[in-house]
């Protein structure tokens, strides 16, 4: 097996970290040294090594930079993109654009103390000393942990935590947990009234409708982008996710979870007999359902 320095570690894990959140673009030196906290020409050093082992690819032109070969992936034993699932990350109640890759639990054998070291795959520089946070659900086992920020290490994308809690997602219903009645916007409507729609009901995301038809959904992220965009009175249709999801109100939580990863959805319109009743959220799941209200 191949022996890297420490430094050579830092440099090919903030690769993948970065061509991860960069979707498959090649990444520059520099940035590789702004995360790390290194020289770029310390980066560009070792970076002719790496390509050596076989661990680094160069793209060249403009655009280029680096990117990391399979074998890379394998050595630093992270999932390859293709081949990942998101694990969310939720920081003082809201949902970051991080997944976490990783999990090391250093002091299970302590009466006292139980804390995690947790690798994550996004931009952890926001996240602060005291912070509360949950990752999960796991994708195989289910899996939630709530806890305390005590520490971060940029060079390794990690955070440690003080662990609140852990618990494996209930066998609850979504019918158990969903939001209802529907609130939804039209889709001719404003992306300001649309705002004021969320704002008054303190949601993130609402269906859009057409007439009597569901036809997609709006949260939080595309109202930024339609303000960045300076496109506020742009009719909802232009910036929603055109797309809608639904599941029958007998669903598992767990399973209600595996379809938003899947489908890339994170709120779910919950139907009787395909009739629609409610919403379920991703948003809703993760901080507001707690070992408390797992049915025994």
């Amino acid at each position: 097996m191949l022996e890297l320095t420490q430094i050579q570690k830092d440099i090919l894990y903030a690769l993948i970290t970065l061509y991860k959140k960069m979707g498959g673009n090649s990444i520059k030196g520099e940035k590789i040294a702004e995360l790390i906290n290194r020289n770029p020409g310390t980066v560009r050093n070792q970076m002719q090594a790496l390509r050596a082992l076989g661990l680094v690819e160069g793209v060249p032109g403009p655009k280029g930079g680096y990117r990391p070969t399979a074998k890379a992936y394998e050595l630093m034993a992270i999932t390859k993109p293709e081949e990942s699932v998101k694990v969310p990350v939720v920081v003082n109640g809201k949902s970051i654009d991080a997944s976490a890759e990783e999990m090391d639990f250093p002091s299970l054998s302590h009466p006292d103390i139980c804390t995690a070291r947790v690798r994550i795959v996004g931009d952890i520089k926001s996240i602060e000393p005291g912070d509360e946070v949950i990752i999960g659900p796991t994708p195989v086992n289910e899996l939630m942990v709530w806890g305390k920020v005590t520490g971060r290490d940029d060079t390794t994308n990690s955070i440690l935590i003080s662990i609140d809690k852990i618990f494996a997602l209930p066998k609850d219903t979504v019918e158990e947990h969903m939001s209802s009645p529907i609130i939804t916007v039209d889709a001719e409507q404003s992306v300001r009234d649309a705002t004021k729609v969320l704002a008054e009901n303190k949601i993130h995301c609402a269906p859009v409708k057409k007439g009597n038809s569901f036809v997609g959904v709006i949260c939080l992220l595309q109202i930024a982008k339609a303000l960045s965009d300076g496109k506020f009175d742009t009719p909802v249709r232009e910036y929603m996710i055109p797309k809608v999801v639904f599941v029958e109100k007998t669903t598992k939580i767990r399973e209600a979870m595996r379809i938003m990863r899947e489908e890339n959805m994170r709120i779910l319109v919950v139907t009787d007999s395909g009739e629609p009743v409610g919403v379920i959220t991703a948003h809703r799941i993760l901080t507001e359902l707690g070992p408390e209200q797992v049915k025994k």
